[in-house]
């Protein structure tokens, strides 16, 4: 039913593609492979894994090899966008908001998850130890905190900005921070001590970073628990580049649209078992573009 929803919804999205007439060249002459760049959210090796069945399906569909890869950092699948190097990727809000600052119109969302509980949005969690002395935010003080990566929404962005809202500035109130590269490391990070907290992705108690990890049997389940949760932050976009022929965009929305049920398998591993996609605009991830923009305008304001 879901599927269906997205797939009676592709109108709306067809008309952030330019008017063009009806028979033109295949897009395939000039497109024989096609690139989707996936943030470093969890490991490499698992990233991968995960995404082969959507390679299989977008390969059948589109008819060209379809390559995912994995971005060393989140900016780094922002730079092969913005350079050519791929045609499509799976974004952060806030990478989203770092690709639209660099490439403007050149870069567009289509489509966000729904997760296994219907919802379009998630939260950034901070965790501790299960065993930690911290039973809440204001106990955090004085202690370490570990961030995921600058352009991660959850792991940077959102949690720095309403921490600041409720008076206690990253800067002043823990006594270390820094970045663990990942949200996965992040987890690592404090079970081995690294930091006191990290704050992570989350989007309920059956779907987030630490359950996902103790499911492939990286950690013990109940090894860290949840001292405080944001706000609910819009879902993470997949992306397109909108300089690509007008054929091709139509092409990978249709496929896109159509894999809940065509390939239920291959989206469930994709999407860590959401129930299906819901259309995703510019709009949807304007709060977000906000806080980035009052994010760097604290970081000027420091500099100067």
């Amino acid at each position: 039913m879901i599927a269906r929803r997205a797939a009676l919804a592709l109108p709306a999205l067809a008309l952030l593609l330019p008017a063009a007439a009806a028979a033109q060249a295949d897009w395939r002459a000039g497109l024989r492979e096609v690139r989707f760049g996936m943030i470093s959210v969890e490991n490499e090796r698992d990233a991968i894994a995960r995404l082969q069945g959507l390679s299989a399906y977008m390969g059948r569909e589109l008819g060209v090899p379809f390559r995912v890869f994995r971005g060393s950092d989140y900016a780094a699948v922002v730079e092969a966008l913005r350079s050519g190097h791929a045609e499509l990727g799976y974004l952060g809000p806030a990478s989203y908001g770092l690709a639209r600052r660099v490439m403007g119109e050149r870069i567009a969302p289509i489509f966000r998850y729904l997760d296994n509980a219907g919802m379009e949005g998630y939260h950034s969690v901070m965790i501790v130890k299960a065993d930690s002395p911290v039973q809440r935010l204001e106990d955090m003080r004085g202690r370490t905190l570990g961030f995921s990566d600058p352009n991660s929404t959850s792991g940077f962005q959102v949690p720095g900005w309403f921490l600041r809202r409720q008076g206690m500035d990253p800067a002043t109130f823990f006594s270390r921070t820094g970045f663990t590269g990942s949200h996965e490391q992040g987890v690592m990070a404090v079970i081995n001590g690294t930091y006191d907290a990290a704050v992570v992705a989350y989007s309920n108690d059956e779907r987030n970073t630490f359950q996902r990890m103790a499911e492939k049997g990286m950690i013990p389940a109940g090894a860290v628990r949840v001292v405080w949760r944001s706000p609910l932050i819009p879902n993470s976009p997949i992306v397109l580049r909108m300089d690509l022929p007008e054929g091709f965009r139509r092409d990978v929305i249709a496929a896109f649209a159509a894999m809940p049920e065509r390939d239920p398998e291959a989206f469930r591993a994709m999407s860590s078992n959401a129930r299906g996609l819901a259309p995703a605009r510019h709009e949807d991830y304007l709060d977000i573009m906000a806080i980035l923009e009052e994010n760097a305008q604290r970081r000027r304001e420091r500099r100067s």
